[in-house]
């Protein structure tokens, strides 16, 4: 660069340091210190000043912007990465004695020495480990086996409680262990979001936060909101302080002790929960312990239990190791949470298939960080198993679930004379007289042409993502099509017109607005409607939701029969001779083909331009015969690309190895399982570049 390039650019430089400091100090405040010092358009406006400048000068970008929040780096593959110290498990515990017993062995073992323990909660969450040089936060790794985990660095920048730059006075090569959990108001938003888009809800904050990480665009991991909750510091045997040399001596006698760590790091700008305890004896870690089985429902979100550590560190190397987890540490685990509350009725539901589900309907009770009034009641057998009547009063539990589920019956406050639950024997939608198969658990109402709830659940899944894929179409946006009278069925989709979607409303009973389409909006449904005629034929034939055929059987009929006409035509024998295709569910295919408003609807679906022929274009026969496993990470494909790679020239994937196995197909970091599997069997072992010659060949 020369000299009047580096004067021109001298003013973006000193405004992109200028902006990074004072968003920094923003972002600092609002959310270790909950406190606003500028307004959110005036942030918005920072933020987007900054940005711009960075996209005009990207060299001039700080590696740790704070443009890194919102996101937007794509990663297709999460690459593999050994872990400097071992992320190892603690043992845990759901008995107090064995707490008691912990305490006594390790004051046995350290006899004289003074020393205390730092209790703290144990986050149901997914642990990470962050390392920082020279202040700066420059790779995030998951758990993963505890030796090896995955890089979700771009990821982990956009958590708002991880910071990017460190503070004050801090090591200068070290590794911020903690969880990452998901605080409960934000998960129940997210959920009620996934409903409106037609996705399944999260079943509770872990697995929300756990597959958030593994999201490839961090733009969208930057709008689930997680939060980033330290408990660990981790240093190395010789270690240097760095940045502010003032604080170099407070934080060489902090790192004496763990809970001296953490406080030192709320210094350096990590967001420590003030739920930490330093205790002296067993009575003061049981009174812990106690107080939190009670409070931890008032807690923003969630934990399962109570981490004990011995708190000074030097004595950490005099109590060792067993060969999975410290001795200086253990975990009690709560026992799930159980209340008792009133069955007021029994309601039943419709699913997308016809299946009837009972529904308990209690009166409402604190569970779990949630008011909770409904649970499933599975089906008629569970009902009769629990003897659950008219009147009882309910045992319900939420563990480490957000689901809550009934577990028995508080016989104690059981009405005398209280009568069995009546199971229905008609649906409750469109009176059709049930069905129970022989063999099967529960009741299902047959009248699927004609009964609403299984017309707009066969709606949403035609729709979602992995059918059609047709975007802006949610639950409540099907159902007023459908209440309006514009969609009775998946074919009708394909007649909307812009002029019937616009200005489209529906209200709840309490009269606020649940759905609407505008311009934009109806523009949006009919360009994901017309982009749909696009999908291959097994996806369409996935997509018509008939019974027993799911996303794996829909493939391997599409790749057998070829052509719709040649699989509707086909006998229940013939079906049957389709690998994974047994004969209930032949029979089931058989009759859905054969009901003339089906061939009538397959009809309207093809004159709206839906593929129903096997598309050979981008199909070989090489592999014909062959059976691959996938293992490892890959460097030209994900491994949902190679493995839909490999099934696109004629070859089967397979989750496990066996003698059926013609290769494995292994990538880096393949499972060390798999690969003593292969060779005891003899299995050929082949990389990506032996996989792509062999194509060539």
């Amino acid at each position: 660069m020369d000299l009047f390039s580096q004067i021109d650019i001298e003013p973006a430089r000193k405004r992109i340091d200028e902006l990074t400091r004072l968003i920094d100090q923003y972002n600092y405040e609002y959310y270790m210190n909950d406190r606003s010092l500028v307004s959110d358009f005036e942030f918005d406006k920072l933020l987007r000043e900054l940005t711009d400048l960075e996209r005009q000068y990207p060299e001039l970008a700080h590696p740790n912007s704070p443009t890194k929040r919102v996101g937007g780096e794509v990663n297709k593959t999460f690459r593999q990465v050994t872990h400097r110290f071992p992320m190892l498990s603690l043992g845990n515990t759901y008995s107090i004695e064995e707490i008691v017993d912990f305490e006594a062995r390790t004051r046995k073992l350290l006899g004289d020495i003074p020393f205390s323990y730092s209790c703290e909660l144990k986050y149901d969450g997914v642990a990470i480990g962050l390392t920082y040089r020279h202040g700066q936060l420059v790779q995030a790794v998951t758990r993963g086996n505890g030796a090896v985990g995955d890089d979700i660095t771009s990821n982990a920048r956009t958590i708002p409680t991880i910071p990017l730059k460190l503070r004050g006075c801090y090591p200068d090569d070290f590794e911020a262990r903690g969880e990452v959990v998901y605080p409960f108001d934000a998960f129940e938003a997210f959920n009620r979001q996934r409903e409106a888009d037609g996705d399944e809800p999260f079943a509770n904050p872990r697995n929300a936060a756990s597959g958030s990480l593994k999201l490839q665009d961090s733009a969208e991991c930057a709008k689930r909101k997680l939060q980033f909750c330290m408990y660990f510091m981790m240093l190395p045997s010789h270690w240097e302080a760095a940045g502010d040399p003032a604080g170099t001596t407070e934080l060489q006698q902090s790192a004496a002790t763990h809970s001296g760590r953490l406080q030192a790091a709320t210094r350096m700008g990590f967001k420590v929960q003030p739920y930490i305890k330093e205790c002296k004896d067993i009575d003061e870690i049981r009174a812990f312990i106690d107080y939190w089985d009670s409070e931890r429902w008032n807690l923003p979100f969630a934990i399962d239990g109570i981490v004990i550590k011995v708190n000074q560190v030097s004595l950490w190397d005099q109590l060792g190791l067993t060969a999975k987890s410290p001795r200086w540490a253990i975990a009690y685990k709560f026992k799930a949470q159980q209340v008792s509350t009133p069955l007021l009725s029994v309601s039943f539901q419709v699913g997308r298939t016809g299946v009837i589900t009972p529904v308990a309907n209690m009166q409402p009770v604190w569970l779990g960080g949630t008011t909770v009034k409904r649970a499933t009641l599975v089906n008629a057998d569970f009902i009769e198993k629990m003897d659950i009547r008219e009147g009882d009063s309910l045992l319900v539990e939420k563990g480490g679930e957000i689901i809550p589920k009934v577990v028995g019956v508080d016989l104690q406050k059981r009405q005398p004379g209280a009568r069995p639950i009546a199971y229905i024997t008609h649906c409750p939608e469109c009176g059709a007289r049930l069905v129970r198969a022989e063999g099967e658990a529960g009741h299902y109402c047959p009248n699927q042409d004609d009964c609403p709830p299984q017309i707009i659940g066969r709606l949403e899944h035609f729709v979602s993502r992995k059918a059609m894929n047709i975007d802006n179409l949610g639950s409540e946006r099907l159902e007023m099509l459908y209440q309006k009278g514009l969609v009775r069925d998946v074919a009708d989709l394909y007649s909307l017109s812009r002029e019937q979607l616009v200005g489209l409303e529906s209200y709840d009973s309490d009269g606020l607005r649940r759905a609407s389409i505008q311009d934009k909006g109806a523009d949006n449904i009919l360009a994901a409607i017309a982009q749909s005629r696009e999908v291959p034929f097994e996806r369409v034939l996935f997509a018509l939701g008939i019974r027993y055929v799911g996303e794996v059987g829909a493939k391997k009929l599409a790749r057998y029969f070829k052509h719709i006409d040649s699989l509707m035509a086909a006998s229940i024998e013939e079906l049957a001779t389709v690998e994974d295709v047994g004969e209930k569910t032949a029979a089931f295919i058989y009759d859905y083909f054969h009901d003339e408003r089906h061939q009538r609807l397959i009809e309207r679906l093809r004159q709206a331009g839906l593929k129903f022929t096997l598309s050979d274009l981008h199909i070989t026969h090489q592999l014909d015969g062959k059976t691959f496993v996938v293992s490892g990470v890959f460097s030209r494909f994900s491994r949902d690309e190679i493995k839909a790679h490999i099934e696109q020239h004629g070859g089967k994937v397979s989750g496990s190895i066996s003698g059926k196995t013609d290769y494995v197909l292994a990538g880096e970091k393949m499972g060390p399982e798999k690969l003593k599997k292969a060779e005891k069997l003899g299995v050929p072992i082949i990389s990506e570049e032996d996989y792509l010659r062999m194509l060539e060949s």
